[in-house]
């Protein structure tokens, strides 16, 4: 039940519910701080059971992109949107196009992207109706598909992790196991297997895992086996609350990171983690690469800022890993004392 208490309890600023029965859509926007700059964050379209379910998720990934931006030392808040819908179905024109107006009505205040269930070319529908979004295609000016900076700033995160918790200069031969086949998730499978990383991957697209699979070199697995499964580094690319009180006693890998947002079902998981001797890579902080490029683009940073930029994940986390060890704190805990 949305209530004032929760608002007040995480943060946020406000929370705007958009509906248009012609077009059939149903969004909620929620902007969490723009204490840096405008919350921008991405669009989400989720087939979610409820509307309680859909308020849940909005609340808890706009937190997550002010935590993001902050953390990465950009001039951001941290905002997010969920459309309640099949995107596979439910898509059209007119209801992007909507949704577009809808965010024009913010002045600014929030910006929005392409996300879980979202395109470029959904974006370029948003654009006829608002300037404030980011992710349009090249051919308007935009900085497209953000999902490949993401992925190529989670391998960053991944080469970092691998480095402090098994002490190897090189993913060869690592085993990676990726949950989620999304566009992140895609171009991180590419990435690794490019490194000569023993991948298996998992998806809930059949299909599409096992065109990977052969396509890269990789093993497909059953979604239900990936998280369990034994690995060296565990890289969750799907929904969010993935590590959670039925998964984590179960967990058989010595590090986890990936690019999935709010991973930690419960704040009290990242101390599990931490007891289980399991090396976590705070979600918000190695999943900032697409934000990153998006941002800095959408400002005219050049290519080699941008990828400087991105390569300071790895130093934020070795800074939060190494805070970790001689405080003795989970490393989340240590990643949400840098964002505030």
């Amino acid at each position: 039940m949305f209530t004032f208490e929760k608002l007040y309890k995480m943060g946020h600023e406000e929370v705007v519910f958009f509906s248009d029965e012609s077009s059939g859509l149903k969004a909620i926007v929620a902007i969490h701080d723009t204490t840096l700059g405008p919350a921008l964050g991405g669009t989400r379209m989720w087939n979610y059971a409820n509307e309680e379910e859909a308020l849940v998720d909005v609340l808890r990934l706009s937190k997550g992109m002010t935590y993001k931006a902050a953390a990465a030392g950009l001039n951001l808040g941290g905002g997010k949107a969920v459309i309640i819908g099949d995107p596979k179905t439910q898509k059209s024109e007119a209801l992007f196009r909507m949704f577009g107006a809808y965010v024009n009505s913010l002045n600014g205040l929030y910006i929005t992207a392409e996300d879980v269930g979202t395109t470029v070319k959904d974006m370029e529908y948003v654009f006829m109706e608002t300037p404030y979004v980011t992710g349009i295609p090249k051919a308007f000016g935009g900085s497209g598909d953000p999902s490949p900076y993401t992925a190529h700033g989670v391998l960053t995160g991944i080469k970092a992790s691998v480095k402090r918790k098994l002490g190897a200069d090189s993913l060869e031969g690592v085993r990676v196991t990726v949950q989620g086949l999304g566009n992140v998730g895609s171009h991180l499978v590419k990435y690794l297997t490019d490194h000569k990383a023993i991948v298996s991957i998992a998806d809930i697209d059949a299909t599409k895992t096992k065109m990977l699979a052969e396509k890269h070199g990789a093993t497909a697995v059953s979604p239900d086996d990936i998280v369990t499964m034994e690995t060296d580094v565990f890289a969750p690319c799907a929904m969010g609350a993935v590590i959670n009180d039925q998964t984590i006693s179960a967990l058989k890998c010595q590090v986890i990171a990936g690019g999935a947002n709010n991973q930690l079902a419960e704040t009290r998981h990242g101390s599990a983690l931490k007891e289980l001797g399991i090396l976590y890579a705070p979600d918000y902080v190695i999943n900032a690469g697409g934000l990153i490029y998006a941002s800095m683009h959408h400002v005219g940073k050049s290519s080699a800022d941008i990828a400087s930029k991105t390569a300071d994940i790895a130093h934020t986390l070795d800074e939060i890993f190494a805070m970790s060890t001689s405080k003795n704190i989970p490393s989340s805990e240590v990643a949400d004392h840098i964002a505030l």
